[in-house]
């Protein structure tokens, strides 16, 4: 069946109704995709992916290929590593779109890897420092944050 899921197009449609061709193997690695396709027909190959749109739809469909391609051309840690760090090396708003594309699709090693991404932009930083990086608002008040500084210290 391997040969048959390189062989199989999929395709996906995006929130704004772009259609993306994928090869089955390729579009399993989502486990949302790969429960649709045991659920549906065998001629049924159109999935709509309601909650993507088409820009990270493809970023997701160009990190699952990569991924998909390392079961027959295995390559080193060293380079999986710089590649993934090279993909997730985008912006906040297309970072946070995979996050949440990669949680609605179901993509664990995806969803790691960008969160991984983003606790790395946080780590070693203060709150102030993170609010400003990620454009947070401080709602509290100078007497609440104390509360809280003097209830969490470690």
């Amino acid at each position: 069946m391997a040969g048959d899921d390189a062989e199989t197009v999929v395709k996906l449609v995006s929130s704004d109704n772009e259609v993306f061709e994928v090869e089955r193997g390729v579009a399993t690695i989502s486990a949302l995709v790969s429960n649709v396709l045991e659920d549906v027909s065998e001629d049924e190959t159109t999935i709509p992916i309601p909650n993507v749109e088409a820009r990270i739809l493809c970023k997701v469909i160009e990190y699952c290929r990569y991924h998909y391609q390392l079961q027959s051309n295995p390559q080193s840690e060293d380079d999986v590593d710089k590649w993934n760090k090279e993909f997730v090396r985008v912006d906040k708003p297309t970072l946070f779109s995979l996050i949440l594309a990669a949680n609605y699709l179901d993509i664990q090693s995806l969803l790691d890897l960008t969160c991984k991404s983003v606790a790395d932009m946080i780590k070693g930083r203060s709150a102030e420092q993170i609010r400003a990086e990620f454009g947070i608002e401080n709602d509290f008040t100078p007497e609440e944050e104390e509360e809280i500084r003097r209830e969490n210290a470690w």
